[in-house]
Order: structure tokens, then C-alpha cells, then sequence
């Protein structure tokens, strides 16, 4: 279920102003990407399979990095493994990753703002938020009774 979307961005407007053509596997990988939140190369490879079986890891990776260039997608590192994309339209956010149920959540980037007010004004720095993420225990597993012990 995705969480933020490109109605306020005009992508094939942006792809075509940049001399990129608007192909079908841009396109479905754009869509993926709203469609699916936040999502892995390899999660966006198997949605768009579904539909195009033709298409393969490396132009999944490539249009990634091109819609990234473009400021249509953002990347953030959820996991010690691949990045995980998601569309810019909608807030800007930072993520929220519980290290126990795994769950994700993106965060307004004004909660941060004292913390990157303060970078700015006492080192100088400004910071990206957007490829922000916050590990740690979400309320709900604080709140979970401990396992019973072997």
C-alpha cells in the first residue's frame, strides 16, 4: 500500500523536458514504485514481471538510478542490503524502521527540525533527511510481553 504518490508531479513532462523518452518500461516502473510505497530493485523487478515478463534486473536498475537523477524517485537504506526506492510525490519524509516487526514508517521531515536546525546553526551543515532512516522499537513491540524463556 503505498503511502505518497506523483499527483503533484508531472513525471512524463519531467522525462521529456530532460530528453528522456517516456518509454513502457519507465512507465511501469514508475507505477510500481507508487503502487508498492517503498520497494527494493528486485521488488519492482517481480511487481513489473507480472506485467511485462521481458523486462530484466539491469533495466530495473538503470531506470532506477535515471528517475533518481531526475527527482522523481528517492532512495533510502532500510536494511543492510539494497537500497529501497520510493516516489517523491506527496510529503517529503524521513523513515522510521523497527528492528523488530520490520515495519516501516515515513515521518514528515518537519519532526526533524529541530535536530537539522541545530546542525545548521552550530556546524554549519545542511542536512538531506530524505535518505534518513531511524532504527529502532516501535510501540507496539516495546509493548509486547517478553517470550517465556526455554
Amino acid at each position: 500500500m503505498p503511502d505518497e504518490g506523483h499527483a503533484d508531479v508531472d513525471w512524463r513532462a519531467e522525462l521529456r523536458s530532460r530528453g528522456y523518452r517516456l518509454t513502457p518500461q519507465r512507465e511501469l516502473i514508475l507505477g510500481a514504485i507508487d503502487e508498492l510505497g517503498h520497494a527494493t530493485p528486485d521488488e519492482v523487478l517481480a511487481h513489473v514481471k507480472r506485467s511485462v515478463s521481458s523486462i530484466n534486473a539491469s533495466t530495473v536498475y538503470r531506470t532506477l538510478e535515471v528517475l533518481e537523477d531526475l527527482g522523481l524517485v528517492r532512495h533510502a537504506h532500510l536494511s543492510d542490503r539494497a537500497p529501497t526506492y520510493h516516489s517523491v510525490g506527496g510529503h517529503e519524509h524521513f523513515h522510521l524502521k523497527c528492528r523488530t516487526c520490520g515495519t516501516v514508517r515515513s515521518v514528515d521531515v518537519e519532526v526533524a527540525r529541530a535536530l537539522t536546525d541545530r546542525l545548521d546553526a552550530d556546524l554549519g551543515f545542511v542536512a538531506d533527511v530524505g535518505h534518513l532512516t531511524v532504527f529502532g522499537d516501535c510501540r507496539d513491540c516495546l509493548a509486547a510481553p517478553e517470550p517465556a524463556p526455554l
